[in-house]
């Protein structure tokens, strides 16, 4: 999730989304989608703003690719913050699917918690 500007979302959405869209593919990420979610007010100010504009983008990378796109956001002055998370496959709300593709059943299984192998065995 990346925090903008919201008057700078209002006046310039398409320089924005590019600028984000650059950053995720400099750093070998894939878009799954991208979009603007929700204008609030900020609990404290970001840079000097009051508002912020919230954009939602699922995107697929691996570890170094997450950590170059980390570092893009501070150098960059159009985004203020970055919050990046690692998806676990099924954890997308039913809001989310149009956008985001089913995981294919191997990535469930790679999801689920493994059982201890000495279940039933008290310990002392």
């Amino acid at each position: 999730m990346f925090l903008v500007d919201s008057g700078e979302a209002a006046s310039d959405w398409e320089g924005l989304e590019k600028a984000i869209r650059k950053i995720l593919s400099r750093n070998h990420a894939e878009v799954v989608s991208l979009g603007k979610w929700d204008e609030r007010r900020l609990a404290y100010e970001v840079q000097g703003k009051g508002r912020g504009t919230y954009i939602l983008c699922y995107f697929r990378a691996d570890g170094d690719g997450v950590t170059g796109i980390e570092r893009d956001v501070q150098l960059s002055e159009r985004i203020m913050r970055v919050l990046i998370l690692r998806v676990v496959p099924g954890m997308v709300d039913a809001g989310e699917k149009e956008s985001v593709p089913e995981p294919a059943a191997a990535d469930v299984k790679a999801g689920l918690k493994q059982e201890p192998e000495n279940k039933g065995e008290e310990s002392n």
